[in-house]
């Protein structure tokens, strides 16, 4: 099995977006993409606002732009939110006793990766931040690797 240190984005948003606790991601009817509720995920994950728990911060930011542009340099793509992926019963497993429609508090947000999927965690070590090296090797055709934690290497 492949280890990715839980400290990393795509493991984190990963590990929320699994979570029978949290209520603002969501992921999208096929599992392959996740939907952000950005009202409910700034109370829920970023200490905003009057129901804001104060519980260990889990993301260093209050900041929603900084999550957005965290997406960005891990290579998700923000789709539209149309009607038809709406996310009402969206999680590819049974939904909440409240059900879901509790779910819009502020603008939702869809995106997508390729290696971001519901049941291949195994897929997240291949989502690599876009540093201005690793473009650079993009760009030139090399493949961006990412380096196992240190206690997983030989």
């Amino acid at each position: 099995p492949v280890f990715l240190r839980p400290c990393t984005f795509p493991m984190k948003l990963w590990l929320l977006v699994n979570s029978p606790c949290v209520h603002s991601v969501r992921w999208d009817n096929r599992g392959e993409g996740l939907f952000i509720d950005q009202g409910l995920f700034e109370q829920e994950l970023l200490g905003v606002g009057p129901t804001a728990a104060g519980e260990e911060e889990f993301f260093k930011t209050k900041n929603f732009g900084s999550i957005i542009r965290q997406l960005n340099l891990y290579g998700f793509h923000k789709l539209t939110v149309s009607p038809a992926s709406s996310p009402v019963g969206s999680r590819p497993r049974p939904a909440t006793a409240e059900g879901d429609a509790s779910y819009a508090d502020g603008p939702l947000h869809h995106f997508w990766n390729p290696h971001f999927r519901y049941d291949r965690p195994d897929l997240l070590i291949k989502i690599k931040r876009l540093t201005k090296a690793n473009k650079e090797k993009l760009d030139a055709g090399l493949e961006v690797t990412s380096r196992l934690p240190d206690d997983l290497q030989h």
